[in-house]
């Protein structure tokens, strides 16, 4: 991690529960400056306060700009891409404004990236990119390929992606959702307890986010091996520590959009996939054309013949109600 140290650090959409948690992390390894770019100045006021630290700087500003974008990037040796809309069902009836945001607000950091020379660019997307079949994953989809191949074209900033699961206790996730519901309502909505869900604890992706952030080459896509829940034990266990007797699970079917189970990789990528002991490494077409030099070094791995089965989230290990009730603990409290 000695490779943040005294670095000038960007994050856009900062001011998320995953951007707070990156940051909170990234000022341990002691940067020059991390500049936080967001478009809610309350969320932005907040978050000073709440830091208190000199290093930290903030810029209201939205990732559609790229004039914007590039002017307040200058000078800044790392970017951290979060900002994304990313509620699924809200997706499907508002394509427009998601394309604008996860696909030409990656283009707006790629460009930005590339003009103003930063050694490094780390695009968070997310495991709906796999296979996609609704709107928000495809725009993380077409993120990713913009992204890898950015590399192509790139003497000095190297491009790459870390694929997660859903964050768990991030806004608007299941988890303070569920919380409420049972404190408002004494019940729980689910659209269906077989649905599952590859689930992240926030401290443990940013970690690893900062690892492979680190010691990227340019081109990968890098999973973590995640834990699988389905949504019916994740209920259960949540009931059972904030509600009652009473309690009730309501199941009210599918939303546009929704998966029924999650898989990390899609069906094209199998047979490009590197397995290291905590995560795995998606390697680009552009590898096997052998037009990304920097990632010769993979050639000698054994890339992992895998089945899309094996890595889903209804195959997959899954955690026990007792296990997901003591992962939940470790979260930070839930506004």
């Amino acid at each position: 991690m000695s490779y943040y140290k005294g670095k000038n650090i960007f994050v856009t959409g900062g001011t998320g529960s995953y951007g707070q948690e990156l940051t909170k992390q990234l000022l341990k390894h002691d940067p020059k400056e991390i500049r936080i770019f967001s478009r809610g100045e309350n969320a932005q006021v907040e978050m000073e306060a709440a830091f208190s630290d000199a290093r930290l700087s903030f810029y209201i500003g939205d990732v559609r700009d790229g004039e914007r974008v590039k002017d307040v990037m200058r000078g800044m040796d790392v970017v951290f891409h979060l900002a994304a809309l990313k509620h699924v069902p809200i997706g499907e009836w508002h394509i427009g404004e998601f394309v604008k945001t996860n696909v030409g607000g990656v283009e707006s950091v790629i460009r930005a990236a590339q003009d103003t020379g930063v050694d490094r660019m780390i695009f968070v997307s997310s495991d709906k990119a796999a296979d996609p079949i609704n709107l928000y994953g495809y725009t993380k989809a077409i993120g990713e390929k913009m992204v890898t191949t950015a590399n192509i074209k790139s003497d000095q900033t190297k491009f790459f992606c870390i694929r997660s699961g859903n964050l768990t206790g991030s806004h608007g996730s299941v988890v303070p959702v569920f919380r409420k519901q049972i404190e408002r309502y004494n019940r729980v909505t689910v659209t269906d307890e077989r649905m599952t869900r590859f689930l992240e604890i926030p401290e443990e992706l940013v970690t690893f986010v900062l690892k492979v952030g680190a010691e990227g080459l340019g081109g990968e896509i890098f999973v973590p091996k995640m834990f699988a829940v389905d949504v019916g034990t994740l209920a259960r266990a949540m009931i059972k520590d904030f509600g009652n007797g009473k309690t009730e699970i309501k199941n009210i079917g599918a939303r546009p959009g929704e998966k029924f189970h999650e898989v990390l990789f899609s069906r094209d990528e199998l047979g490009r996939i590197i397995e290291l002991p905590d995560h795995f490494v998606i390697l680009p077409y552009q590898f096997l054309l052998n037009q990304i030099p920097q990632l010769n070094s993979y050639a000698s791995l054994d890339k992992k013949q895998l089945t899309e089965e094996v890595y889903s989230s209804e195959n997959a290990d899954k955690l026990s109600e007792e296990e997901l009730r003591k992962k939940l603990k470790s979260l930070q409290p839930i506004e």
